[in-house]
């Protein structure tokens, strides 16, 4: 069986004790990932969230709306299969975060990024100690080596399903700190995706919105805002 077939063929999607972990049964049939390996979870409140994906099926299966199951998958399936590399790319944003690469002129956008990207920094500094240092510019500029091996050995805490959601709060915003911040609940998840959109925000009121431009950064905020409820689904927080 295959529990990616086109068509629903179960009458119920359930919960299952799985050791220590929780997995779903479609009837009598559990769960399986696209790579045949059992789909187990670390908490009751995230495989709920997955067997709702599975009960809400009307007749065709399509991925695209069980997002809790696809990154489940992901855990499972890749992440687990290349824990120190997936850990070690996402720390590399650290290297060059987003929050660090400050604009010269107009005044008006420094002082903005200034209010709000310093506090995060300040955040890092004091909950993490990591403290990256703000440049002008786009250049590179190496951080403090000891700043970025704390925050590496924060990214290399986390089993596979917080990196699964760590690694789309990252790669989406852009930045290791706001994607940390947000699995910390620092902020709201919403208002740190505002955060990380900042200069967009800048040149949209600017120039005006493009819509093809709106459309593509509304799918990211999804993907984000996604990625902190599968993090929280996996915290229990």
């Amino acid at each position: 069986m295959t529990e990616w077939a086109a068509k629903r063929f179960w009458t119920e999607a359930r919960v299952t004790e799985e050791g220590a972990g929780f997995g779903v049964a479609l009837d009598a049939r559990s769960v399986k990932t696209p790579a045949k390996a059992p789909l187990v979870v670390p908490t009751r409140a995230l495989a709920e969230a997955i067997a709702a994906e599975w009960e809400a099926v009307e007749a065709k299966i399509d991925p695209r709306a069980m997002p809790m199951t696809r990154s489940a998958n992901a855990a499972i399936d890749k992440v687990a299969h290349q824990r120190a590399e997936v850990a070690d790319m996402i720390a590399a944003y650290g290297e060059t975060d987003l929050l660090c690469y400050r604009a010269v002129a107009p005044q008006e956008l420094v002082l903005r990024q200034s209010e709000e990207w310093d506090p995060m920094l300040d955040w890092a500094d004091s909950a993490l100690n990591a403290r990256l240092r703000p440049v002008s510019g786009v250049m590179p500029a190496a951080q403090d080596r000891s700043a970025l091996e704390n925050l590496r050995r924060a990214v290399h805490a986390q089993g596979i399903f917080e990196l699964t959601a760590l690694h789309d709060l990252v790669a989406l915003s852009g930045s290791l700190i706001l994607g940390l911040a947000a699995q910390h609940g620092v902020r709201n998840v919403h208002e740190l995706w505002q955060i990380s959109r900042l200069d967009e925000a800048w040149q949209a009121e600017l120039w005006g919105a493009d819509d093809e431009a709106e459309a593509t950064a509304e799918i990211k905020r999804a993907a984000f805002l996604h990625a902190q409820e599968f993090y929280c689904l996996v915290s229990e927080v």
